[in-house]
């Protein structure tokens, strides 16, 4: 299949989910054409089967914000057009699936009066707050069910999607994936890396996120600031965003700022993720929960709240832990046992990774899309 991927080419999960799905799909000999404003960040070199095609926005005096939506869905159908792709295949609905929508219909109106299916991959945000905005309601709610297809990361995610905006289309959970030939614990590269950042012997803690307010990064300290008092260790910060100042400063009141290392951002963060013996994700709201899913893949122990769609993820006790938004002192509690119980550790991490190969490799999961595009071909036939 000749497929287009458009995402936000950024550090958040909906653009790494849908540029490790191109991979995977491009490793499996589909012909795959990246569509958006800049080269996904896990988009690494050339690669076969991979094709990226830059969106160019005019930036006009009359124009406050430049009509990124329109310019993309002009892209769509030029690139659709040329290369003759099979279908569109967007991340995150605003406004990615209003421009499948505009080039589906450019091309159907064109000469060749052809017409183009385009799916549509709900992530989170782009229903839990961007598409509650009156201002988008409609225009989501509207370019969701235009879609020839629709999946939602989590059963979480569809059935807020169906109650909250009263989509009556069906919608179909495909979890977001990881490569567990490529998320493992490999012994030599941990020890190096434990190595540098935590000489003495420390355990070490990690947080994988944008640093916005929903991912509560405060939190992060906080619970390290309680763990550190118990048993030696350090904490590994992945990422940068709006809450880094805060979390740095809130780091030197409490003297612990020596033992937070801020990484900032990352192209490859499964060698770092896999060094750690502990990935705490203290979010206030999380469709999925990508970052606990890799650190699992990795035989880290996942301690996360217990929101959304992370239950779907994690198996309280059996392949980490959950607790409450905002309880930090029993976030706290189950990393210091965990740290003082090797064992246990260990035992929690095979059971992680084991979950994770059976459940969201990615191998099951590229499958799953394989299926759900052949479907919506047979229907667009």
């Amino acid at each position: 299949m000749k497929i287009g991927i458009t995402c936000y080419p950024t550090y958040g999960g909906s653009g790494v989910v849908a540029t490790e799905l191109g991979l995977e799909l491009a490793q499996r000999g589909h012909e795959i054409h990246f569509i958006s404003y800049a080269q996904p960040i896990r988009l690494r070199g050339e690669q076969p089967n991979i094709h990226y095609h830059e969106v160019e926005v005019s930036r006009y005096p009359l124009f406050d914000y430049p009509p990124y939506d329109l310019a993309l869905a002009t892209r769509m159908a030029e690139v659709s057009q040329l290369y003759d792709l099979d279908l569109l295949h967007v991340h995150y609905a605003i406004p990615h699936s209003v421009s499948a929508l505009l080039a589906r219909q450019m091309l159907a109106d064109g000469p060749r009066g052809r017409r183009l299916p385009f799916v549509t991959t709900l992530h989170g945000t782009d229903i839990t707050l961007v598409g509650l905005d009156r201002s988008y309601l409609p225009i989501t709610r509207y370019s969701i069910e235009q879609s020839d297809g629709v999946t939602a990361i989590s059963n979480y995610l569809r059935e807020r999607t169906q109650r909250v905006l009263d989509v009556k289309n069906p919608i179909e959970v495909i979890y977001n994936s990881v490569n567990c030939d490529v998320y493992h614990r490999d012994n030599k590269s941990r020890a190096e890396l434990r190595n540098e950042y935590a000489p003495q012997g420390e355990h070490l803690l990690v947080h994988l996120s944008n640093f916005r307010p929903v991912k509560r990064l405060t939190d992060v300290i906080e619970i390290f600031d309680r763990v550190r008092k118990h048993v030696p260790s350090k904490l590994l910060l992945i990422g940068d965003g709006p809450d880094r100042s805060v979390a740095e400063w809130l780091a030197v009141q409490k003297g612990i700022h020596q033992d937070v290392l801020f990484l900032g951002k990352q192209d490859q963060i499964y060698d770092k993720v896999a060094c750690a013996d502990i990935m705490l994700m203290p979010s206030e709201m999380e469709s999925f929960g990508l970052a606990a899913l890799e650190a699992m893949a990795c035989e880290v122990v996942p301690i996360a709240t217990r929101v959304g769609g992370v239950p779907e993820v994690i198996e309280h006790g059996v392949s980490g832990f959950l607790a409450d938004v905002g309880d930090v002192d029993t976030m706290a509690r189950y990393a210091i046992e965990l740290l003082q119980n090797e064992a246990q550790l260990e035992q929690i991490g095979k059971q992680a990774r084991k979950a994770a190969q059976s459940k969201f490799c990615a191998t099951k999961v590229v499958a799953e899309y394989e299926e759900f595009y052949r479907r919506i071909l047979g229907r667009s036939s």
